[in-house]
Formats: C-alpha cells, structure tokens, sequence
C-alpha cells in the first residue's frame, strides 16, 4: 500500500514515522525546518511506549510522489480549500482521503439517507470550496485520540494515546478501510474499522466543542476547568446541548456526560490544541469544531445558549488578536477527469 501523508506536523509526522515502522511504502508532503529536517535524519519520536525513528520519502512537492493509494491529510481543517497543489497530483481513480480532524467533517451529510442527505455544511465547506478540492466519495472519517507535540524539527513526543478510528460515511466496512486499517496496526497503531464513524465524531466533539474554546478563553488546561465548579457546570451544560444537536442530525452519541467529563480530568494540565495554536500565534480552529455545531442547531432548531456564549466569545477573541482561520485563497481547483497528476517518484 502506498500511503502519502499531507502535512507532516505533530499528528501526521507521527503517523508517517508509524506507517514506515510497519514497512508501508510512505512519502511525506511536508514544508520548512520540518521538511528539512525529515530529509536530513528521518523522523524520531520519544515515547513511553519506546522511541523509534524512521526515514520516508520527504518532499515539498507532491507531483514527485504522483498517485497514492491513500492520502492521510495531517492538515488543519481550515487548510483544506486551499490544498488543491498539495493533494490532487497524489489523486489516482481509487485514491482514498483520510481526513484526521477535529470537529465536523466537509463530507458529514455524504452517505446518508434521510433529509438531509448530501446538505453542504458551509462553515466546513463554504461554498462547497473543501468539496471541489477533496471530493466526499474519496473520504474516510478518521477520529484521532492521540496526543503528540513537536519539539524539535524532525522530532516529535508521543504523549498519550494510539487510537485512530477510521469509517465509511456510508457505514460500509470496505477493503479500502481494512487494508489501511492493517498498516496502522503493523505501524503499531490502534486503528478500529467502525460501522458508525459519526458516533465516534460526535465523542470526540463533546469534547472540543467545549474544553478547546473554553481553554482559549480562560487559559487553563482540561484539568483546571473540570476542577473549577463553575466551569464543570458550563462544560456539562454544552455538552448536553451538543447531544442534543448530534440526534437532531440522527446521531445518538450514547455517552453519559459526567463520565466524558471525568475522562478529560483524568488527562491532566493538558493544553487543548485550540490553547496551543493561541500560544503559538496561530489561527484558531474553530469553524470545524463549534462554528459547524452552532449551523447545525440553527439548521434544526436546537436551542443551544451556553454553545452560542462560548462560540461568540471565541470568535471576539480570535477576532481581537488577529487568529481568525485564513480565507480560501483561490477560487475551488476541482479534480481532472484523469485524477490527478501521474508523476512517480
């Protein structure tokens, strides 16, 4: 299997390094002291569960990759409008895109019956610019716990977790699914093929919707704000009302919230990544994991107050300091007819 990761960083660097362990033919797509780094000594991971390196292709342009039979985008959701140059010379006829993101996916209402069947999710897909450039067909839901960080180029800690559930938006277990699924797990990762992906987007999103802006608001880690009385009830408050927005949409996530609560306590002082990026002076990843939830009220007229507080709070903050997500840069570049560019590497 040939396995292209778009975006090297933390998560995907990991990811690639893991791939290769497992003996997976693995090219990066990568920019900058990562990339150079990559290309000098390969990457290395420091983990508890043991340190390993390894050295896969490396690249800045993905025409010297050509055609893969998967695509695992490591980018920021809010790179995906503009990723067309990334992505489409790695684009073969059976191509497939597993997209590891936080939030709601550009492809939530593909595959599925009912009426909102193939509806546009515009804070994910304004104007349908994601889906001109990753078409829905090609995707597989992919739900990432697993915690990493970069602290040096080429070189990444792995703090928690090896979970990357992965699914059909159709529900389908497919051999496209299995067979990534086997070179995760050689790679040493845990990769479940689930028959409902949606559930396991909503789980996690309990989560984000509330722990990631809250944390960028107050500063504090996952701990602090389940410790503090006052933001415990806030969080469990929105996380109701985010269930509720998950079986408006026909999705039951089946998880009692003090539990799921309980489970981000127990993970420590740990910055969410929302936290990270404003400490870093980078945008904030919002429109996929609140701006999405909040359109999916109004679209099913779910009252959502405690969300739309903390969603407007965010976004002034974001706003104020300058972090909003970055415009499409380009009108939509849809496909060819042919797939892609051919070029191999």
């Amino acid at each position: 299997m040939r396995i292209a990761v778009v975006g090297a960083g933390a998560i995907g660097g990991y990811v690639a390094a893991a791939l290769a362990r497992g003996d997976a033919e693995v090219a990066v797509v990568a920019r900058g002291a990562q990339l150079d780094a990559i290309r000098r000594e390969g990457i290395h991971v420091e983990s508890s569960r043991g340190d390993f390196a390894a050295r896969p292709f490396a690249t800045d342009d993905a025409r010297e990759i050509g055609p893969v039979d998967v695509v695992f985008l490591g980018l920021k959701a809010y790179s995906y409008a503009n990723a067309a140059p990334l992505v489409h010379p790695l684009l073969g006829e059976q191509t497939a895109l597993v997209a590891a993101q936080n939030g709601i996916p550009w492809w939530y209402f593909h595959g599925v019956n009912g009426r909102y069947a193939g509806r546009r999710v515009e804070a994910v897909d304004p104007g349908g610019a994601v889906s001109a450039v990753l078409q829905a067909t090609r995707a597989i839901g992919c739900v990432v716990y697993c915690s990493t960080e970069i602290i040096a180029p080429g070189v990444i800690r792995h703090l928690e977790g090896t979970r990357f559930s992965i699914g059909e938006p159709d529900g389908r277990i497919t051999s496209r699914c299995v067979a990534f699924s086997e070179a995760m797990i050689r790679g040493g990762l845990k990769c479940p093929v689930e028959s409902d992906i949606r559930r396991e987007i909503w789980i996690k999103l309990l989560g984000n919707v509330v722990f990631n802006p809250v944390s960028a608001l107050t500063r504090a880690t996952l701990a602090a704000i389940c410790r503090f009385d006052p933001t415990r009830r806030v969080a469990a408050e929105a996380m109701r009302e985010t269930i509720s927005v998950a079986r408006a949409v026909g999705c039951d996530p089946g998880i009692d919230i003090e539990r799921r609560i309980a489970g981000a306590e127990r993970v420590g002082e740990h910055k969410t990544s929302t936290l990270q990026d404003l400490e870093a002076g980078k945008p904030l990843e919002l429109s996929a994991i609140i701006s999405a939830v909040i359109e999916l009220a109004d679209l099913t007229d779910t009252s959502v107050p405690h969300l739309r507080t903390i969603w407007a709070a965010t976004l002034l903050l974001a706003d104020t300091l300058g972090l909003n997500e970055p415009p499409i840069a380009n009108p939509p570049q849809r496909e060819s007819a042919a797939g892609g560019d051919t070029t191999r590497r």
